[in-house]
């Protein structure tokens, strides 16, 4: 098989990080006196942008500065939740070295601010495995567009049907699918059926390797 690359999603995929973030959330929204339920946390935050977040929960349109300042504020009640507790989905660090030992091309497409990925991407060691890293501030939109990982793909040399999606949400899932690339869905936040039709599906990194992603890529 000619160039491959893998590009992963960052919250869910590598971290199963949600349960920080609706820790950070419950806080944030506590502050400001916004009410929120489970069902609310799992339609409108789980793979969504903190804009749509925000806008969501504060039951109108917040942008600009105020969402600049609004989203650093959350976010760095994440990072201080998180920082102690850095830990990768089970497996997900062999499969990634297994990965480069076969000359896979990685990235990192995610929609979490800057700050986030490289608390991620250090905690764990392994911005050196990844040939590109982009964060919300790469992009113009937001996932289901698949502008992360159409320019993920350009950074790797590769075009979208050399590239396997490892995604948790909705709005990711679609967005692969929308850049013309195999997804494959990693069942951490939904099941299934809450999610568009994947190539293939894991719960942790123990149900998948080298031979399987060629598999999944080499599929018309």
């Amino acid at each position: 098989m000619d160039k491959t690359g893998v590009i992963f999603d960052m919250d869910g995929v590598i971290c199963h990080t949600n349960p920080f973030h609706k820790k950070a959330f419950e806080a944030f929204f506590d502050k400001y006196e916004i009410p929120y339920s489970e069902p609310e946390f799992e339609a409108h935050m789980y793979g969504k942008h903190n804009g749509y977040i925000m806008s969501h929960f504060f039951k109108r349109t917040v942008q600009g500065a105020e969402l600049l300042s609004l989203e650093d504020e959350k976010e760095s009640m994440f990072r201080e939740i998180y920082k102690t507790q850095i830990q990768s989905l089970p497996h997900y660090q062999a499969f990634l070295s297994e990965l480069k030992a076969e000359g896979i091309l990685t990235g990192v497409a995610t929609s979490a601010p800057r700050a986030n990925l490289d608390l991620i991407l250090d905690g764990l060691a392994i911005r050196s495995q990844m040939e590109s890293v982009m964060s919300s501030e790469d992009v113009s939109t937001h996932k289901p567009s698949p502008e992360v990982y159409l320019k993920t793909a350009e950074r790797l040399g590769l075009e979208p049907s050399q590239c396997l999606v490892f995604e948790d949400s909705f709005s990711g899932v679609s967005a692969g699918l929308n850049a013309g690339m195999k997804v494959v869905g990693v069942l951490s936040s939904h099941t299934k059926e809450e999610l568009p039709p994947c190539d293939f599906y894991i719960n942790d990194y123990s149900e998948i390797n080298v031979a399987k992603v060629k598999e999944i890529l080499s599929k018309q």
